[in-house]
């Protein structure tokens, strides 16, 4: 029997799998708060936990019976792998599970930045008609830049790609035969910057990708290009991203991630140009839906494999 104390909401259906599955014993504690987590993990052999929860030394420290931790959804930045790992703590996600929710957030915000749904959205509330203030562009054959080449870069990419964009990326990760087969044409950063209409970001953020849109990457997108990140907030300098919006030499930028989150303050206020949604990317049904039940399959396979000594 493995006993697994699930830290953060989950879709009813997997839930219901998770508790009729008879070498489980689930403990649902989708609000337990960091200052209790250290001894909700006590006598548990395994956690559940989307971003809400971290899982810091203090909360590894603190397992007895851990055997391993899975992470709904696709970023493990919220828990010390590592650290886990050195205490034989296993660490697992569900990385392509929420990749088309993802996806199409991104692609949305593409849509939105291009057509000024929002400041036009507002305009009617206030009361106004102000149908030339809001000329837009058309995302057919404009070009998209990847930034990173993931599950989530290639969902995105062959969604434009039907719609008639031209898709470049970079990866140093993925090599150029699959690069090919995207189709996607493999470029330097530089160029991706530089060349592209609409850049998307898909990246982790770890120390090499800290800050790596700056003020030097940022500096080279056409004063007509758009910015979308849906993958960490701390793969942006937002101090560069804002001055370059107020100066006019980038168009526009949507956001769902944030180097801390919630942020402090939100340095894009007022700017008719951005915007902004709090790291939804994968909340969707299906999207959640599909997640809980990978998470359900990886404890069941986990468990009745006899990989913990549970019970």
């Amino acid at each position: 029997m493995g006993k697994v104390l699930v830290c953060d909401p989950m879709a009813d259906g997997p839930m219901n799998e998770m508790r009729e599955c008879e070498y489980l014993d689930v403990n649902y504690a989708p609000d337990v708060s960091k200052e209790k987590l250290p001894d909700a993990v006590k006598g548990m052999n395994a956690m559940v936990v989307r971003s809400r929860t971290k899982v810091t030394r203090e909360v590894i420290d603190a397992f007895d019976e851990m055997k391993v931790i899975v992470r709904g959804g696709v970023g493990l930045d919220n828990i010390d792998v590592k650290y886990a790992e050195e205490k034989g703590v296993k660490v697992m996600n569900t990385p392509a599970a929420s990749s088309v929710s993802v996806a199409e957030l991104a692609l949305s915000m593409m849509f939105a930045l291009s057509r000024k749904v929002v400041p036009a959205t507002n305009s009617m509330m206030a009361g106004k008609w102000q149908k030339k203030a809001f000329k837009g562009v058309e995302l057919w054959k404009k070009t998209l830049g990847l930034v990173g080449l993931g599950r989530i870069a290639r969902a995105l990419g062959a969604r434009c790609h039907a719609l008639g964009m031209k898709v470049i990326g970079v990866d140093p990760y993925v090599n150029a035969a699959d690069i090919k087969e995207f189709p996607c044409e493999g470029v330097s950063l530089e160029e991706v910057m530089s060349k592209s209409d609409y850049i998307s970001v898909h990246v982790p953020h770890i120390a090499e990708t800290h800050h790596m849109l700056n003020a030097e990457t940022l500096g080279v997108m056409k004063p007509t290009a758009f910015l979308v990140d849906c993958s960490r907030g701390g793969v942006r300098d937002d101090n560069a991203l804002v001055a370059l919006l107020k100066e006019g030499k980038i168009a526009g930028a949507g956001l769902d991630v944030y180097e801390i989150e919630p942020p402090e303050a939100n340095p894009f206020e007022g700017l008719e140009n951005v915007i902004l949604s709090p790291h939804v990317g994968a909340q969707t049904g299906e999207g959640q839906s599909r997640v809980g039940f990978e998470v359900v399959e990886i404890l069941k396979e986990f468990f009745k494999a006899g990989s913990a000594a549970a019970g």
